[in-house]
C-alpha cells in the first residue's frame, strides 16, 4: 500500500452522505413508531394521571370506652385541593363521624377541605348508620382508607389505608 493510497482512503467521502442519511431515516421511523405506539396502547393517558402523592398517619384510639376513634394527619407531600373529593371510609359495618356527641347519618365521611402538611382529622367510629346514641363502636379489625377523586371526576386513588387494631 502506498502513502498516495492511504490520503485517498481518508479524504474520500463519497459513501458518508447515503450512510448518515439512512441513519436520520431508521431513527425518525423508531421514534415516530414509538410516539403512535404510546397513544394506540393508551399509555399516554397515565402520564395526564395527577393524582396527590401524599402520606396520611393513622393513630387509633382503642382504649375500650366508646365511641373509640382514629386520627389521621397529612404526613406531608402534595397538598390536596378543597375542590378534590377526599373521603374516609371503614370496612365491615361501622361508619365515621367527626363528632362524638351524635351517630353519623351517612357513610363514608367526607374531609371537605384544602388539606395540606400538619392538618388532621378525628373521627368516631359507630356500628351502622343510625342517629342513635347507643351506636358507639369499638375497633375490631376494620380497614380505614383515604380515598381521593379529581375535581372533574377523571381520577382517583387511595391515598392511604391501615386495619385497626
Amino acid at each position: 500500500m502506498q502513502l498516495h493510497d492511504i490520503k485517498t482512503l481518508f479524504t474520500d467521502d463519497r459513501a458518508v452522505s447515503p450512510v448518515i442519511g439512512v441513519i436520520l431515516m431508521v431513527a425518525i421511523t423508531v421514534i415516530l413508531a414509538a410516539v403512535i405506539g404510546t397513544f394506540v396502547l393508551g399509555l399516554g393517558d397515565d402520564l395526564q394521571n395527577n393524582q396527590p402523592t401524599a402520606s396520611f398517619n393513622m393513630n387509633f384510639n382503642a382504649n375500650g370506652s366508646a365511641p373509640e376513634s382514629v386520627t389521621i394527619s397529612h404526613g406531608g407531600g402534595d397538598v390536596i385541593s378543597s375542590s378534590d373529593q377526599v373521603t374516609v371510609a371503614v370496612t365491615g359495618d361501622k361508619v365515621l363521624n367527626d363528632s362524638s356527641d351524635e351517630a353519623p347519618s351517612e357513610a363514608p365521611f367526607d374531609w371537605n377541605e384544602e388539606i395540606g402538611a400538619g392538618d388532621s382529622e378525628t373521627l368516631y367510629v359507630y356500628n351502622g348508620t343510625t342517629n342513635d346514641n347507643d351506636a358507639e363502636g369499638y375497633w375490631n379489625g376494620e380497614t380505614v382508607t383515604v380515598n381521593w377523586q379529581s375535581a372533574n371526576g377523571d381520577s382517583s386513588a387511595t391515598l392511604a389505608s391501615q386495619t385497626a387494631p
